[in-house]
């Protein structure tokens, strides 16, 4: 990300600058808005540990303070002017003039407490609120209701997890899953292992995995006529909850977890489990769930 050419700030922004380009990137910077230089290096720890924390903060400001990077390996000579003998170290411009700093990395509430005595206090940003929003409309069944705000907030913050992840899940939903996939491919490099993202990732593998399966009225009978056809049980289980049958997913997976643990390597328990963190942990189904897994598991 970086700063664009008229001094706005995109989320979670920031640019690099060099010894020769300190004084436009800083100086001028800072005559209109405060400008935090983040001095860094790439073998230094904590300057990694701040950046996202920084990022985030600068981001809350909306526009009123900028973000500046220096490696220091590279461009030593600015470091060395100010005095800087560790890092990361922030030095904050205003009116062409370093006004503060610190060093290391701080907790983001410290770091929001340094922008605010630059420019006044921060009114929490909107997003959160949107997202509430988004999700309430989505758990009421209005999926267009919901992607309109998910989709605003992705307009404002590209990257947004919850919004990728509520996007995709109405895509799946609607049984679109090459839109799924696509919400989901923009998920920011590094972030692909978000619980938010793995919960809607693992729905699609599900929804996948029952739309091979065909009628289910033929696993059934399958299973009727012999109950101990663990696959024909196995595939009823994904198709029933990948239609919204969750009691009764979860019960013939249990079926198989007691009758035999050990089938295709603790399988039902694995995709049992699976169900969970799709449906999420407040979901009474899992609720439910999870103990009677206990039941099975501890008597």
């Amino acid at each position: 990300m970086s700063l664009n050419g008229s001094g706005g700030a995109e989320a979670s922004g920031s640019r690099d600058t060099t010894a020769a380009t300190f004084r436009q990137d800083v100086i001028a910077e800072s005559m209109t808005r405060p400008v935090l230089v983040d001095f860094w290096a790439p073998w230094c720890g904590p300057c990694k540990q701040l950046t996202p924390i920084i990022e985030k903060a600068v981001a809350a400001a909306g526009g009123k303070v900028a973000l500046v990077k220096m490696n220091i390996d590279d461009h030593p000579q600015i470091a060395g002017q100010l005095g800087i003998q560790s890092i990361p170290a922030v030095i904050a411009f205003q009116k062409g003039q370093p006004v503060d700093g610190f060093v290391g990395a701080l907790p983001e509430s410290q770091i929001t407490g340094f922008i605010e005595r630059l420019v006044g206090p921060i009114e929490e940003s909107g997003i959160d609120a949107m997202i509430v929003d988004a999700a309430a409309l989505l758990e009421e069944g209005d999926l267009a209701g919901a992607a309109d705000v998910y989709s605003a907030v992705l307009v404002q913050d590209p990257g947004n997890l919850a919004a990728l992840a509520g996007m995709a899940k109405i895509n799946l939903e609607q049984g679109n899953f090459e839109a799924t996939k696509e919400f989901l491919g923009a998920v920011p490099e590094g972030k692909d292992s978000d619980p938010v993202i793995l919960a809607v990732k693992n729905a699609l593998d599900i929804a996948e995995q029952a739309a091979s399966l065909g009628d289910l009225g033929a696993l059934q009978a399958l299973v009727a006529a012999n109950p101990a056809d663990y696959q024909a049980r196995f595939d009823l289980a994904l198709g029933l909850a990948a239609a919204g049958e969750r009691e009764a997913a979860t019960d013939h997976l249990i079926d198989i977890i007691k009758r035999d643990r050990t089938w295709q390597d603790d399988g039902a328990r694995k995709q049992l489990v699976m169900f969970f963190d799709v449906w999420g942990a407040m979901d009474e189904n899992t609720k439910a769930g999870r103990r009677k897994l206990s039941a099975v598991l501890f008597r």
